[in-house]
């Protein structure tokens, strides 16, 4: 099994614990309110939002520190893991900036099956749709 790592940051006028609290604490009710069209609903299969919860849509919480707005998960099913990828660990960080919003910094780690070897417009579609969501979860907390 291979593993590919990508970064990707971007920066939103939100507050560090907005978008914390909305990408990540509160999701399993926001998203699908404010994205319908391409998230139906978000439930907990084990757990309550903590680390070590599952949702449905098959990410486990591997880590989460709300003290410094950081959370750690993996996608362990779903549409993203085609023939290619076993998983894909998450780990994503909010932090303040000059002009009082926030710098969103995530990695990405891609473990491959077997020996696959990933480029970044393997999995350009899914980059998109992730920057997607937090640009409408913006909108809707600073709107």
């Amino acid at each position: 099994m291979g593993v590919t790592t990508f970064t990707q940051e971007f920066s939103t006028p939100v507050t560090p614990s907005g978008m914390f609290k909305a990408l990540i604490v509160d999701s399993h009710y926001l998203i699908s309110k404010i994205a319908p069209l391409g998230i139906k609903s978000i439930e907990f299969v084990e757990g309550y939002g903590s680390a070590v919860s599952i949702k449905s849509s098959k990410r486990k919480i591997d880590t989460l520190y709300t003290e410094n707005l950081v959370c750690k998960y993996t996608l362990i099913e779903g549409d993203v893991i085609f023939g290619k990828i076993e998983s894909i660990v998450y780990e994503v960080q909010f932090l303040a900036s000059s002009d009082s919003g926030c710098i969103c910094k995530m990695t990405s780690e891609y473990h491959t099956k077997g020996d696959v070897e990933l480029k970044e417009d393997d999995i350009k579609q899914g980059k998109e749709k992730a920057m997607g969501l937090y640009k409408v979860v913006e909108e809707y907390v600073f709107g």
